[in-house]
């Protein structure tokens, strides 16, 4: 029975380190082989703390398992299965290697007990994962990735900074409950925010993912953002703050998706927009909002991952992305073309898709606990993902006017990969008890009742009636090239800029006082020497090594009685 206790992230990382000394279809068969069996593993695994000790006088708890972990880790195993049959086809060690270490990373990260298992597996992510961005070997990859990787440590040293405080304040590393009390509270939180892709803190995610490989998003997709909503729903559920946050979250992304030329950059803000439906959950706080979330977020693993990959399957055949270049490929990539449809109706929130089963059950839960304004906006972020990723990313890839290319349906185990997305979307859609008894919550919610198909089908009725009037009146936003600006142009403009500053001032105050008072010094010595003898002089001066090192003594120890009178 031991076996059972061993945490699902090491087979994933033993499976990292076989991709690297092995080649061809043995390691093919290995990497399919590690989430099969991780995954019957974790399914016998009863729910218990496991692997507890002591370090440094604090209680360490690296595996956990419960209902609220065990979700996401089905879904991660789901994800990192059809991830790899996706790319199968790829000759590449270093992404293959990264892929199963990153989702061996996110999985040590959703059972870790305590807050520096969490700490450990938060920087892995980061550090596993960028090499997804940079095996796309361009400079903008490398360029996007750089930043990707800044961003990302940085939420880990805010979090390790929080875990301090918090352990100090306290007494214990266990990753429970939180909430925003002191600063412990307030510095996790932003950790959390921040891997979460929160307003202004969102664009490592829109910067990155576009510009990693076809394959390497898919992966991407699926992980970094999921442990932070997981994250959040462990440690800030019931927070108020969220509500609002999120509420944005699910807005702001549309009016930059609308107008992106790039689909994969379009499905990014798209991916935000998803998220702020989970954060608006958590922050709500109650049974039917935390099921919302969390099932929410393991739908959207599925149908955005879909997505994701119908958009690679179309820039590895075609080598373009933008929507100004495509168009017209249902004639020649039908199947594609049908599996991309399926995952937009889910994003979407069709009737009998997932994204309904899953995203009603947060706005039913705003209007429980009250929250109009929150669900107004939620029915107008609503509105605008079925207009951006349901009809735009469909539409202009695979219809709108023909572009002459005509490129086939991708290779095998990509067209495998996206079947078996699509089909889980419409098997939850059709039957959402199954996942409804993963959930951590039992609250008998149907969302099949004539309210909720009334209203939904209404709402994707007009906005399609919209589109439909917008593009035939020449007033939707046309896919053209462009490059479309975002909160990253400020830091990335601002940051140089007041750098340059800095170094300036600091260069200009040791022009005019350090280097000024060294000299004043210097003949101050020089004068005392004179009137004493001529070596000491010598050994005094400024040219001289010993001299200049006997002139640091002095400025220090005048600079630490000055500090001393203060004190």
């Amino acid at each position: 029975m031991w076996m059972l206790e061993i945490p699902p992230f090491v087979p994933f990382f033993l499976c990292g380190f076989l991709a690297a000394i092995t080649r061809g279809k043995l390691r093919a068969v290995i990497m399919l082989a590690i989430p099969v069996l991780s995954g019957i593993h974790l399914w016998m695994m009863p729910e218990g703390e496991f692997l507890h000790f002591n370090f440094l006088g604090f209680e360490l708890m690296p595996y956990r398992v419960d209902k609220l972990s065990l979700m996401f880790g089905y879904v991660f195993h789901i994800a990192a299965l059809m991830a790899i049959i996706y790319s199968l086809h790829v000759r590449d060690t270093v992404q293959q290697v990264a892929s199963v270490l990153y989702a061996g990373s996110a999985l040590g990260a959703v059972f870790a007990g305590d807050l520096l298992t969490l700490f450990i597996f938060w920087e892995l992510l980061a550090f596993t994962s960028v090499f997804l961005v940079f095996a796309r070997r361009s400079d903008r990859a490398y360029a996007a990735g750089m930043r990707y990787l800044i961003i990302q440590v940085l939420s880990g040293v805010i979090l390790l900074a929080g875990a301090i405080f918090y352990a100090g304040s306290e007494g214990t590393l266990l990753f429970d409950y939180i909430g925003l009390n002191g600063v412990a509270g307030w510095l996790i939180f932003i950790a959390f925010g921040i891997k979460c892709a929160f307003p202004f803190f969102h664009n490592w995610l829109t910067d990155a993912y576009p510009e990693a490989t076809v394959t390497g998003t898919v992966f991407l997709s699926a992980f970094t953002t999921k442990v932070a909503v997981y994250s959040f729903a462990r440690a800030y559920p019931g927070t108020d703050l969220l509500i609002y946050i999120g509420a944005t979250m699910a807005c702001f992304p549309i009016f930059f998706a609308v107008i992106e030329n790039d689909l994969r950059r379009v499905l990014a803000y798209s991916l935000i927009n998803q998220v702020g439906f989970m954060v608006v959950g958590i922050g709500i706080g109650t049974a039917l909002a935390i099921n919302g979330a969390v099932s929410h977020a393991f739908n959207d693993i599925i149908f955005k991952g879909l997505l994701f990959m119908s958009m690679g399957a179309v820039l590895y055949m075609t080598g373009r992305i933008n929507g100004s270049d495509l168009g017209g490929l249902y004639k020649t990539m039908p199947k594609t073309t049908i599996l991309c449809i399926v995952g937009a109706a889910s994003i979407s929130a069709f009737p009998l898709f997932s994204g309904f089963v899953s995203k009603s059950m947060v706005m039913s839960a705003a209007l429980e606990t009250n929250h109009d304004w929150v669900w107004l906006m939620l029915l107008f972020a609503s509105a605008g993902v079925f207009h951006h990723a349901g009809i735009k990313i469909p539409y202009f890839a695979f219809f709108a006017h023909d572009s002459g290319i005509r490129a086939s349906d991708p290779p095998l185990n990509m067209t495998l990969a996206m079947t078996m997305a699509a089909a889980l979307c419409v098997a939850i859609g059709v039957y959402p008890a199954a996942l409804y008894s993963l959930l951590p919550f039992d609250t008998g919610y149907n969302p099949y009742d004539a309210t909720h198909v009334l209203a939904q089908t209404q709402l994707l009725f007009f906005s399609a009636l919209a589109f439909v009037w917008l593009n035939l009146m020449k007033l939707y936003p046309p896919e053209l090239p462009s490059t479309n600006l975002d909160v990253e142009w400020t830091y990335r403009r601002a940051f140089p800029w007041v750098w340059s500053k800095i170094v300036l001032i600091s260069s200009t105050v040791y022009q005019l006082v350090a280097r000024d008072l060294l000299s004043k010094i210097g003949k101050g010595f020089n004068y005392l020497a004179r009137k004493n003898d001529d070596r000491l002089s010598g050994l005094l001066s400024r040219d001289h090594p010993a001299g200049s090192m006997v002139l640091w003594v002095v400025v220090i120890l005048a600079a630490y009685l000055i500090l001393s009178l203060f004190h």
